[in-house]
């Protein structure tokens, strides 16, 4: 252990060293809310890659799939490109927003439900107690000699950790690829060497993070705890010992035989038993507090035993808290939920939401850019005209072929037409066909009257002809002489 001299010039240890954490199982709503959200969000993790979703003959039928070959992001409906990435920013930015929301509500909810560290350690925790037993039954394995027993049970449950931890690794992997064909490959030996490294990889970290470090995770290594300690004030609602109720703390015994002279808390250490990491709630707010409540399952099932209200420990905030220590009530749950830092956030997040859905909407799925030829920068007809030639280049971001028409505006008496094409018959607008979700290059001639300004702004613009005429346009550039090189 890493340690250093104190001022007596004794040797004392950097850090603690790391105390065998043991949950005991409890039942209670909190507990079947656990169930209920990591059963839904291992369900979702597991399950998504499998989902089909048609696109139609031309795309993938994957539901979610991050089509890293082809630069596509595709999730049900919607498909996002290369050059729309700020959707997927302006989800993350949602993302953080979200949390500030939850954080600001009730603390620190999303680490003590649907944090993945919690809930693969959860997870884990439940094969802990299906091999070696309930609380008291893995301490004394833990404390106990490798016996065969020990021996045995500790070989069979690294098996099922590693199991789940390889399948968590394995499902990762099938979101960046068509799931089906993947699995197939991974198995027979023909997936790619990045496949195998990453489910490697995954499954080291899943079976070391949720398998052994746990809690240490969530007090030493996980940023989030100290950045959530800025975002709670004393209305957030946090996992709360109602310590002027509690204190001082007795057996029933005692409190039988002095009454009055003891709180409720009977001191039978049944909301430290539970906790996932470890922490005596009754030491106040701390930073191994995930908020998951099972401590007030296990102190509710207590109280009810005893025949004393329940809620000793409580989700409360502190502005509650300090009105019940003197005597007044709580607020109303929806009051202390609605008030002007959470209202704020949640404007700010659906605000972004309604911006992403409204430009979704709106977005054209029929894109232009378009690149002046610079050489040569013109050409002098011998009827007099100009010609400049030009690069377009036209994305259809639809899954099926379109017939599209481009146009020229705001350049007098111009005429276009593309590579292989002649002058003779040409006019304002030429008819194409775009492959289904490609990026199609085209050769574009347009010839004006040489009489005019030596540099002339005019758009290009492109319109569907296939029932949806949205399109995109383009300003840019005609030289005559004269414009310079």
């Amino acid at each position: 252990m890493a340690s250093a001299e104190d001022l007596s010039g004794a040797r004392a240890p950097l850090y603690a060293a790391r105390r065998g954490v043991y949950p005991k199982a409890v039942s209670g709503p909190f507990r079947r809310f656990k169930w209920a959200i990591m059963g839904v969000t291992l369900a979702i993790y597991y399950g998504t890659p499998w989902m089909r979703w048609d696109r139609g003959p031309y795309a993938p039928d994957q539901a979610v799939l991050v089509d890293l070959a082809n630069r596509r992001f595709y999730m049900f409906q919607i498909e996002i490109w290369p050059h729309e990435f700020y959707y997927v920013a302006g989800l993350l930015i949602m993302a953080g927003i979200g949390l500030f929301l939850v954080t600001s509500a009730v603390g620190r909810a999303w680490c003590g439900y649907a944090c993945p560290q919690t809930v693969w350690t959860d997870l884990f925790q439940h094969v802990d107690r299906l091999v070696d037993g309930d609380r008291n039954a893995q301490v004394r394995l833990a404390n106990g000699p490798w016996s065969f027993e020990k021996i045995s049970k500790r070989t069979i449950k690294y098996l099922i950790y590693l199991t789940i931890a390889f399948w968590t690794g394995g499902a990762w992997i099938m979101y960046f690829a068509d799931a089906p064909t993947l699995t197939h490959d991974f198995w027979t030996g023909q997936a790619a060497p990045i496949a195998y490294g990453t489910v490697a990889v995954l499954t080291a970290t899943t079976f070391i993070l949720g398998g052994f470090l746990r809690e240490q995770v969530c007090i030493y290594m996980c940023p989030w705890p100290r950045i959530q300690t800025a975002m709670m004030d004393e209305k957030s609602l946090l996992v709360t010992y109602k310590d002027w109720r509690g204190e001082p703390r007795g057996s029933v015994k005692k409190a039988m035989a002095h009454p009055g002279a003891f709180g409720d808390c009977i001191d039978c250490n049944q909301c430290v038993a539970v906790c996932p990491t470890g922490i005596d709630i009754r030491e106040g707010p701390q930073i191994g507090c995930i908020t998951c409540a099972l401590c007030i399952d296990a102190c509710d099932g207590v109280m009810a035993q005893v025949g004393r209200p329940r809620g000793l420990i409580d989700y409360c905030t502190l502005d509650d808290a300090a009105a019940e220590k003197a005597g007044g009530q709580a607020r109303p749950a929806l009051r202390t939920l609605l008030r002007p830092r959470t209202l704020i956030y949640l404007g700010v997040w659906s605000a972004i939401g309604a911006a992403m859905l409204f430009s979704l909407g709106q977005r054209t799925r029929l894109d232009l850019a378009v690149q002046h030829e610079r050489s040569p920068l013109h050409v002098q007809l011998s009827d007099g005209h100009v010609r400049n030639n030009y690069t377009l280049k036209l994305r259809n971001m639809e899954t099926r072929p379109r017939r599209v028409a481009v146009s020229v505006s705001g350049l007098a008496d111009a005429v276009l037409w593309t590579e292989g094409g002649t002058r003779e018959g040409a006019g304002r607008t030429v008819s194409l066909t775009l492959a289904p979700d490609s990026v199609t290059r085209v050769r574009l001639f347009i010839a004006a009257p040489g009489t005019g300004p030596a540099r002339q702004d005019f758009t290009i613009s492109t319109r569907g002809l296939d029932g949806d005429p949205r399109g995109d346009s383009d300003i840019i550039q005609f030289d005559r002489p004269g414009s310079g090189q």
